[in-house]
């Protein structure tokens, strides 16, 4: 043993300087070429900042995932990688630069991305530090960014051959436009959120005959962009006036009056105004009719020319102030409060514009036909677990639309495309035109979104075809939330099925959302935010990690409960307490050929065979991404049978003066910490890494250590007989303690079966029972005597050690009960058809078995009962 455990856990002192160890001895670089590759994808956080509480989780999932198929050796790549998060940065950077009393426009095009790439700089080295702080087993020689020499590559590659087989366009449409960040939005960074708004209703006059009728709007703002008034010309009120003209109360302009069904005659006033430029459906009439799409607003959300004497006011402030002029000309109706859907900005949170623009887009129906004919492929189809997030996923590319990919901005990856000066030609491709001087490059960026859905190939050297291309891609298991299955998880889809011919990954590991204790989503205005590093800071990350990891099952969103991660640091003192324990009781200079279970005990035997079974339930459930199953088995397993059982059991051994029995408890005690290390590594990796080299060990790390398997070669153990016993020092504890009799009162017992048998009297049983409980067990008592109910069967106790006859009446009165509530259950469960349909045959069997045994246990009550109330 290198040295003794502290008395005291400090988090603060086990992790220290811990990581860089780590990294310098290369403990997770990839390329072990003996091995069978495995690959983790992760969601590149961006450079915006630091990491927030949902990264973490993020990350600790990877993570936990990485370290375990490492153990189980598996050429583990878990690489690292950074977004470059277009709008959010230039956000970022603005805000920079306006409090240096200076924006982008001083700079240049230039200037300001030397000033993005220095913000970059400064963030990613802040993101490095907390990936270490969190644990992260990344391979850094392998580090990627989204717009790295490497990825600008892959990303033009990628965008010229979509160019070049028609799947990109440019055209006009109306897209979603962000007037405060002044760029498009694709239809998934846009929220909709019920807004309280106003439905204003308008007077119309017809030219050509004077008459009036009412049109209806939320946005007044765009009368100004009208061009025609749309009525159904099966609506009989109405068909009269195709061909003749309104007047526009907004400026007075005489608008034709047309005929198309797509107006519901139903809804509203059955008249509608008509702004191509500024609503989806207008401008889809207006491409039917012909009509002219005119613009009235600029991109920063303020009015242009079209608007008159209200050019140069923001949109809001001009639909109050021609609303008081209608309403001054007689035309206003009247206004009704109402509340509406709304679309805001995912990014600045303002509400979006519907915006006539020549943009990018992506024809994405080709592309998602072909992912979702391969999701039908067991063999080659993307896995999801949990599965039912398969449907979200098939359903959004069922019903997509095509994806604008241009932004207005500066940072990202630039478009590349050029327009002739004089003729106006459009060049794509992977380098400027031979005559640059004769051309303009496209101003705009690619959606981020873009860069990132090429993640999984582009960051192992793809298009080339690099010998980690070759080794680790398809990615072998994708974490991500679900909050980002359509921005990203559809997209990595399309694009790697497209590129590469096959499926990005080969699992997708879902989670959900963290929110504050009471289930609010943690934001900004409610001041509910977790920052990760502070609560590392507090209880440290084995803690944080073990939290995060536990408490959720995959797909679910998770409650950030501080007693919770209290409690996950109580678990690791309990483990360092036990470690202490153990390390104690090693002889001097033992190492694990010193291990000897010739004189192994019954409670050796159990411990050890009940590590067999929890090994193999935490790795089946470990290869399912169920880690909050194992987290939690994990913990019983360690807090119960092995820090409240068996180290209490090993004493009497270690204590006493039988060599053999002592050399196996020592030994047991050694296997069981090692193995315990070991399977909780993934979750804890810090502090399991310094109990391993405190205790005797092999390897210079246990990150390079191998993840427990089944034991061989273990003294064998009658499990039932051993939960028994425990069932019946638990039993009579309590009993003790109802019937306030110290814990050093001698009480006799005897046992019999579920069939009423009596169990014969095991002397090693007898002995543990002795020392844990000061009980007797004796094979038959006489007299008056009280029942337990106990695992496997029932408990007799003499009445005159315990209590009077009226307490013994309540107490198994209300056993009486609490057995009639579970036979009621149990009956229910099956006497249901769908139940003995759809459980498997070991559920079924299960639960039978326990019906039987709660009413064996009901007929010993019902017999005691009878006896006591004559």
């Amino acid at each position: 043993m290198e040295k003794n455990l502290s008395q005291k856990y400090d988090h603060k002192k086990v992790e220290e300087g811990r990581y860089n160890e780590w990294l310098e001895k290369g403990y997770f670089t990839a390329g072990d070429k003996s091995k069978d590759p495995y690959t983790i994808g992760i969601p590149p956080p961006n450079v915006t900042g630091i990491l927030h509480i949902g990264h973490a989780w993020d990350n600790t999932l990877q993570d936990i995932i990485s370290r375990f198929k490492r153990m189980q050796g598996y050429d583990m790549l878990y690489l690292p990688g950074m977004d470059h998060a277009g709008i959010a940065t230039q956000a970022k950077v603005d805000a920079r630069l306006k409090s240096e009393g200076i924006s982008r426009y001083d700079l240049g095009r230039e200037g300001f991305l030397k000033r993005a790439w220095e913000w970059k700089e400064e963030y990613a080295a802040v993101i490095r530090k907390q990936w270490g702080k969190l644990g992260n087993s990344l391979d850094y020689t392998r580090e990627r960014f989204t717009m790295d020499e490497g990825l600008n590559y892959a990303v033009r590659t990628v965008f010229v051959r979509l160019y070049e087989e028609g799947l990109i366009y440019r055209g006009w449409r109306i897209i979603n436009w962000d007037p405060e960040a002044r760029t498009a939005l694709s239809n998934i960074e846009v929220n909709y959120r019920e807004d309280k708004g106003n439905m204003f209703y308008f007077n119309y006059k017809v030219v050509e005959t004077g008459d009036t009728f009412t049109v209806a709007t939320t946005r007044p703002e765009t009368m100004f962009g009208d061009v025609c008034v749309v009525v159904n010309p099966k609506d009989d009120r109405f068909k009269h006036l195709i061909g003749k003209h309104a007047v526009n109360p907004a400026n007075y302009d005489e608008l034709p009056i047309i005929g198309d069904e797509y107006v519901d005659i139903e809804f509203g006033t059955g008249a509608m105004k008509c702004t191509p430029a500024h609503d989806p459906n207008d401008f889809a009439i207006a491409e039917r009719h012909h009509l002219e799409k005119p613009i009235c607003m600029n991109p920063d959300g303020t009015m242009n020319a079209l608007a008159g004497k209200y050019e140069g006011m923001d949109r809001y402030v001009c639909r109050d102030a021609l609303v008081e002029q209608i309403r001054a000309d007689g035309n206003l109706i009247k206004i009704e409060e109402i509340t509406h859907n709304v679309a805001h900005s995912e990014r600045t949170d303002c509400v979006v514009e519907p915006y006539l623009s020549q943009q990018w887009f992506v024809k994405m129906k080709p592309l998602a036909d072909d992912v979702l004919e391969y999701q039908k492929d067991p063999e080659h189809k993307i896995n999801f677990y949990p599965e039912r997030f398969e449907r979200v996923f098939t359903q959004w590319l069922e019903n997509i639309e095509d994806w604008c990919i241009s932004r207005q901005l500066w940072w990202g990856h630039r478009i590349p495309a050029w327009y002739h000066k004089e003729t106006g030609e459009t060049y794509v491709g992977m380098e400027e035109p031979a005559d640059p001087e004769n051309w303009v490059q496209d101003e705009d960026v690619l959606d981020t979104w873009f860069s990132s859905a090429l993640w999984p190939f582009s960051t192992l050297g793809w298009p080339n075809d690099t010998e980690d291309m070759k080794r680790y891609y398809p990615t072998t298991t994708m974490v991500t939330g679900y909050d980002i299955i359509f921005f990203w998880v559809a997209r990595m889809a399309f694009t790697a099925r497209h590129f590469t011919h096959d499926r990005p990954f080969r699992d997708v590991l879902i989670h959900g959302l963290i929110r504050d204790e009471f289930g609010r989503k943690m934001s900004k205005s409610l001041g509910n935010g977790i920052d990760p590093m502070d609560v590392i800071d507090q209880h440290g990350v084995d803690a944080l990690r073990f939290f995060l990891t536990t408490n959720s099952t995959p797909g679910q969103d998770m409650r950030y409960i501080p007693s919770k991660v209290d409690a996950a640091w109580n678990f690791i003192n309990k483990i360092w307490n036990a470690s202490r324990f153990v390390l104690m009781n090693l002889p001097e200079g033992f190492t694990k050929n010193d291990i000897d279970l010739s004189g192994a005990s019954i409670s050796d035997a159990w411990i050890l065979n009940r590590l067999n079974e929890v090994i193999a339930h935490v790795t089946q459930n470990m290869e399912k991404y169920e880690f909050a199953l194992v987290g939690n088995e994990l913990y019983s397993f360690i807090w119960d049978d092995f820090c409240s059982w068996y180290v209490e059991m090993s004493k009497t051994a270690l204590y006493g003066d039988d060599e053999n029995a002592k050399k196996a408890a020592y030994s047991t005690l050694y296997i069981m910490l090692d193995n315990i290390v070991r399977l909780l590594h993934p979750f804890m990796p810090f502090v399991t890494e310094e109990i391993y080299l405190t205790m005797p060990h092999e390897k210079s790390s246990i990150c390079i250590e191998s993840y427990p398997t089944v034991l061989e070669d273990i003294p064998s153990c009658d499990m039932a007989a051993m939960d028994r016993l425990i069932s019946m020092i638990q039993k009579i504890r309590e009993v003790k303690n109802v019937n306030d009799l110290k814990p050093s009162a001698l009480v006799h017992v005897c046992v019999r079966d579920l069939n009423g048998e009596p169990v014969v009297v095991d002397a090693r049983l007898a002995a543990i029972l002795s020392k844990l409980a000061k009980a007797e067990w004796k094979t038959e008592l006489e007299g008056d005597l009280t029942v337990e109910t106990i695992r496997g069967g029932s408990m007799y106790i003499p009445s005159g050690e315990l209590s009077d006859p009226a307490e013994e009446i309540a107490k198994l009165t209300a056993e009486k009960e609490r057995l009639e509530s579970e036979i009621r259950r149990s009956n229910g469960i099956l006497s249901n058809p769908g139940f003995l349909k759809k459980a498997p045959a070991a559920k079924v069997e299960n639960e039978k078995q326990k019906l039987e045994a709660y009413q064996k246990q009901y007929a010993v009550i019902m017999d005691r009962l009878s006896v006591l109330q004559g």
